[in-house]
């Protein structure tokens, strides 16, 4: 995974100088809840982070049942890959640009399948077998060469390494305010209580 990771940083440094406003614009955000709550959670995940899995199996199921469900809160899944698997699995999730959910609970619930491997190219092999077991019907190679998609996920990062100062995953923002104690439901449930 050491060289994945390395590309990753490579393909960041490269692009943080060339963001563009306008070119993954027409791509939708993943979302669940009412697009008018009065509170938004924004997720900062990657989808090889174990921590990412533990949080979005275990912890936002109740958030939505208590929370979204009932129109309260909204919650924004908001890329930030930690090397190429997670990149590219980002890419998979967004493409086909419909600002569903489903696709990202599927890789976070199945993330043992298909988070391993040495190289790229045996994590992608792995991916594509859990979207075929699935049933899911995605043009993986063109998914993962999408450059729009590409700019969308790595501005996702830069962006919340810019605004909220990121440094691990996963990361939740609270009505623009980044939560700095423990991620559990107890604490989140509070602190979405203050709010409404």
């Amino acid at each position: 995974m050491k060289k994945i990771f390395l590309t990753l940083t490579i393909l960041l440094i490269t692009f943080s100088g060339k963001i563009s406003a306008d070119s993954s614009s027409s791509i939708k955000r993943i979302f669940e809840g009412n697009q008018n709550s009065k509170i938004t959670i924004i997720a900062y995940e990657s989808l090889t982070c174990g921590h990412c899995a533990n949080f979005h199996n275990d912890v936002y199921p109740q958030i939505k049942k208590e929370f979204i469900d009932t129109g309260l809160v909204k919650i924004e899944f908001r890329h930030f890959p930690l090397d190429m698997a997670a990149l590219n699995a980002s890419k998979i999730s967004q493409c086909n640009n419909n600002g569903k959910s489903d696709l990202i609970h599927i890789l976070f619930s199945n993330q043992q399948k298909w988070a391993k491997g040495e190289t790229i190219e045996e994590v992608n092999s792995y991916l594509k077998k859990l979207l075929k077991d699935k049933k899911i019907n995605i043009d993986f190679d063109k998914c993962i060469s999408d450059k729009n998609i590409e700019d969308f996920v790595l501005n996702d990062r830069i962006s919340g390494l810019k605004k909220f100062k990121i440094n691990a995953t996963p990361t939740i923002i609270i009505n623009n305010k980044k939560f700095d104690k423990p991620i559990n439901f107890k604490n989140l449930k509070k602190a979405i209580e203050k709010l409404i």
